[in-house]
């Protein structure tokens, strides 16, 4: 299966932060003949690991994303409702979300707020807060909400389907951090038949976006001497962004993490990365410091410490109802982690960590 047609199967995938089962499921299934052992910890992550040596290098990929929580249901049948993870109020209103119910069956409704016509000048220049937004699904009652399954609590998510755009480009949602489980899977595939001196351990982990929770679990039962989180980050090569303030840009290669809000990368990671790249002529470039944060940052801190590194393919919009990406960054990705993996105990000491 092509990198493309990964990324399509688990971007359409349900798995808002706390609810990533359908999504584990799909990536169980597309790397179980890529490993030797295959289990699901009591919190949800799922960890696929490759036996060999005693040393223990863990890839970290998160499955979830943000979504929203039904936090109310009154008496006409509209939704109130509760961020997970972090929205921009501005871009949240008008748009069609997906509802998982109790029972494993989706709904679906649309955002609404009050239209532009009734409001004041005043109110039209203030974002709407989420307090106010509600989420109409077509009901005329809280009976007929329940009689739809709907309850407080389940899970909803914007969504729109993955397509092709021109150019190489590709657009769906929730490529942070599908992305990045797009190119475990790959790498994991690619390796298939090659000897490692090291157990390779892949953490498909829960929680990032509310607090890199399952990256800090995993990585405690996992006990790795090194790790690398994968991840989709913030291409921001676009209008009125300057160059000095674009974390990364699309169409020039992976992005090589040197620290951000959560972690100052080991040096020896980073010129790892660096080795394993140029030995290949793959292109890469740096994130710029010190945006965002990654399950990096848990893992690190994890037992006596872990030298941690991070690999990101840049995407637009992340955040948001829908993002974009370029194949060719997340191919060049999967080439440089896949040749960091290979050649890793010439690029690093194994036995010094």
């Amino acid at each position: 299966m092509e990198s493309i047609d990964v990324l399509r199967e688990l971007s359409d995938a349900f798995g808002v932060s706390g609810f990533e089962d359908e999504v584990r499921e799909k990536i169980a299934s597309l790397i179980e003949d890529s490993v030797d052992e295959l289990s699901v910890d009591p919190l949800g992550n799922l960890i696929a690991v490759r036996r060999g040596g005693e040393r223990v290098v863990m890839i970290d990929a998160h499955m979830d994303e943000v979504g929203f929580i039904v936090k109310w249901i009154d008496e006409k049948g509209y939704l109130r409702f509760a961020p997970i993870g972090g929205w921009d109020e501005r871009i949240i209103p008008g748009h069609r979300v997906e509802i998982l119910t109790r029972s494993g069956d989706k709904r679906y409704g649309v955002i609404g707020t009050a239209p532009p016509h009734i409001l004041t000048e005043e109110e039209r220049k203030r974002p709407i807060p989420i307090e106010r937004m509600f989420i109409d699904v077509g009901a005329a009652s809280k009976q007929e909400i329940t009689e739809l399954g709907i309850r407080i609590g389940d899970p909803l998510t914007i969504h729109y389907p993955f397509i092709d755009l021109p150019g190489g480009y590709v657009t769906g949602k929730a490529f942070d951090d599908r992305a990045g489980c797009t190119v475990a899977i790959q790498v994991a595939r690619r390796l298939v038949g090659l000897d490692l001196p090291y157990t390779l351990a892949f953490a498909f982990t829960f929680g990032e976006e509310v607090g890199l929770r399952g990256a800090r679990t995993a990585a405690f039962s996992i006990k790795p001497d090194l790790a690398l989180a994968l991840e989709g980050t913030i291409g921001a090569d676009m209008p009125g962004v300057p160059e000095e303030s674009q974390p990364v840009r699309l169409g020039r290669g992976p992005a090589i993490s040197v620290a951000d809000r959560s972690i100052i990368v080991s040096r020896r990671v980073i010129e790892g990365l660096e080795g394993a790249a140029e030995e290949e002529a793959i292109p890469y470039q740096y994130k710029l410091p010190t945006y965002g944060g990654t399950d990096a940052g848990a893992i690190h801190l994890t037992r006596g410490g872990v030298p941690a590194g991070v690999v990101s393919v840049p995407c637009r919009y992340i955040h948001s109802p829908i993002s974009t990406l370029r194949l060719n960054d997340l191919e060049n990705t999967v080439r440089l982690v896949e040749r960091f993996l290979s050649d890793l105990p010439n690029l690093i000491d194994l036995q010094t960590l």
